[in-house]
């Protein structure tokens, strides 16, 4: 495995690699769910490049990009146990030089959703990973539907810019008791760790209700709330059901897929969760069905 800081230099050795790349995007503190998309991208590449880049320009205040773990000599530990062959580590000077100025802004499926309550966070999101796409010119990147919102927005950016790149939409990989992993779980106290699963819970009730045949859309939210507010440590930000490939919001009857989304703080640590409905397609194979390649 060979890690690479310096973005001229993973230019040159792309440039080297033959056959089909897959790449994963992460910012580092990984866990299973990053692993899990290392693991698809070794079985249908050539070769797998992940980079390990804290982001600042995706964090709308400097204390949550503080608290963030770093994790950085474990991480390249289990990158290389999972036989990926480059590992980008960029410094923030590097992506971003003196007097950089270009950013990339993908409109409407932005706004609403996580980019209401983090403002300009997609903005930073599209413009690292167009950077990245370019940097490391991938056949397929993979990303996690926990971030659904980013995948739209992602998958936006490709299309609208033609980037070269299949994007590969893989399952959220959970906790025994179905909490969704990510780096910030960490912060969570006990007691705040015992109420996070509500969010899986809510998503799992409502499917339910889906299932029985309900399909409007104020009673399949008001579904979920009823499991939220159960916890009292649980503040909810939204509970939203939208069309999963646009994000537009869905507030008629539809029999269309859904994207049901739950956005809630226990603590100082926003928890984001999500599923498609009807729940068979929160599989690779639903997925793949439902969102294809780009």
């Amino acid at each position: 495995m060979r890690v690479i800081e310096a973005p001229r230099e993973l230019q040159t050795v792309r440039r080297r690699l033959l056959g089909y790349v897959g790449a994963v995007y992460t910012m580092g503190a990984l866990h299973a769910g990053h692993l899990s998309l290392v693991k698809q991208a070794r079985e249908e590449n050539d070769a797998v490049i992940v980079s390990i880049f804290l982001n600042p320009t995706q964090f709308n205040n400097s204390d949550d990009l503080a608290r963030y773990p770093r994790t950085l000599e474990r991480d390249l530990e289990l990158l290389e146990a999972a036989d990926v062959d480059i590992v980008f580590t960029p410094t923030a000077e590097a992506m971003y030089p003196p007097h950089f100025q270009t950013t990339v802004q993908v409109e409407d499926v932005s706004d609403g959703l996580e980019g209401a309550a983090r403002p300009h966070h997609f903005r930073g999101v599209a413009t690292v990973v167009a950077k990245l796409f370019n940097l490391t010119q991938p056949v397929h990147a993979y990303f996690g539907q926990k971030d659904a919102q980013q995948v739209v927005v992602i998958r936006r950016m490709v299309r609208d810019l033609d980037f070269p790149v299949d994007v590969i939409v893989c399952p959220t990989v959970r906790e025994a008791d179905g909490l969704a992993l990510s780096s910030r779980n960490v912060h969570l106290s006990d007691a705040e760790r015992a109420a996070a699963p509500a969010l899986y819970r809510a998503l799992q009730r409502a499917a339910q209700v889906y299932e029985a045949g309900e399909r409007e859309p104020a009673v399949l939210r008001a579904a979920a709330r009823s499991v939220l507010v159960r916890e009292p440590l649980l503040s909810i930000d939204y509970i939203a059901l939208n069309d999963p490939a646009n994000l537009h919001g869905i507030h008629t009857a539809v029999e269309t897929p859904l994207l049901l989304s739950i956005a809630a703080l226990a603590g100082k640590t926003r928890l984001i969760d999500n599923c498609l409905l009807p729940w068979v397609l929160n599989t690779q194979e639903g997925l793949t069905s439902l969102l294809g390649c780009v």
